[in-house]
């Protein structure tokens, strides 16, 4: 039986009722997948994607070709999870119109249900206010913001010292203002996403940020995919990088080995059909001397 596609007013509901909301990203037709049959809330097409898909040092070198490729993907692979795309780095800093425009590409091209947005200082709320008032559902980001991690000190976590703590409570009250129907809020201490959460009407989502209305990961991640430290909000539910690697370990052994392939993953012929090839192969290296 078909699930009924998620909405805005269910993510609503789920958080009335104190039910915690799955965000999850993915960034092409397989891992849509995987969050469309594990049944996900809310997928995530993260700028995560530049670095764990594309390779990228950091969030801030994905184009918007690129993440809009990456959507288009998820999208043909998710049917009842909301869609959220992130707004790349260098698409919205101009102009509101600017900030319309990349949103818009998301909806019309990539069928996105929403967008998500970095930051909360003035500009970034009066950008978060024109895309809302363009018709298209926005998601706020507050906290430990990727994008701008450099003039946040690294990526590192937020809100530690009373004043940092303010600061964050004051932009995830600012997003609320401007329209945004949920906030991520990254790594920011658990107390204190507590408290900003009291004070909130929109749910918080939250990731290294304690209980929260929701929770979101990397999927790569959670899935063991990505290699090295992972942050300390992260819990590795599988091992699948190292099932990959020796997977494929296995299989150039047996190349090697002669050992693949063997009788059952090969096509049969009759031996008439083999004769005829034979006879063809044949008539042809006589000819040729």
């Amino acid at each position: 039986m078909t699930s009924p596609k998620v909405t805005l007013r269910r993510l609503r509901e789920l958080a009335d009722a104190g039910t915690p909301i799955v965000m999850v990203t993915a960034y092409d037709f397989v891992s849509g997948r995987v969050a469309e049959r594990a049944g996900v809330d809310i997928v995530l097409v993260g700028d995560s994607g530049a670095q764990v898909v594309l390779g990228l040092p950091d969030t801030t070198s994905v184009t918007l070709d690129e993440m809009l490729t990456l959507a288009k993907a998820v999208r043909r692979a998710v049917r009842t999870p909301l869609i959220v795309c992130d707004l790349p780095f260098g698409t919205t800093e101009l102009s509101d119109a600017q900030a319309v425009a990349t949103s818009v590409r998301f909806v019309q091209e990539a069928g996105a249900d929403a967008v998500k947005i970095e930051g909360a200082n003035p500009a970034r709320l009066s950008r978060l206010r024109a895309i809302v008032e363009a018709g298209i559902p926005v998601v706020g980001h507050v906290g430990l913001t990727p994008q701008t991690a450099t003039a946040l000190g690294g990526l590192r976590a937020q809100g530690r010292t009373a004043d940092d703590a303010i600061r964050v409570a004051r932009d995830a009250l600012a997003v609320q203002d401007a329209g945004a129907f949920a906030v991520v809020i990254e790594a920011v201490p658990a107390d204190v996403v507590e408290e900003i959460r009291r004070a909130l009407r929109i749910p918080v989502i939250g990731i290294g940020a304690g209980t929260a209305d929701g929770q979101v990961l990397v999927q790569h991640d959670l899935l063991g995919i990505t290699e090295g430290r992972a942050p300390l909000f992260v819990k590795r539910y599988a091992a699948i990088g190292d099932a990959m690697v020796e997977a494929v370990e296995a299989y150039a052994r047996e190349v090697r080995d002669g050992v693949f392939p063997a009788a059952e993953h090969v096509y049969p012929a009759s031996a008439e059909v083999a004769a005829a090839v034979r006879e063809y192969v044949e008539g042809r290296d006589d000819a040729d001397r």
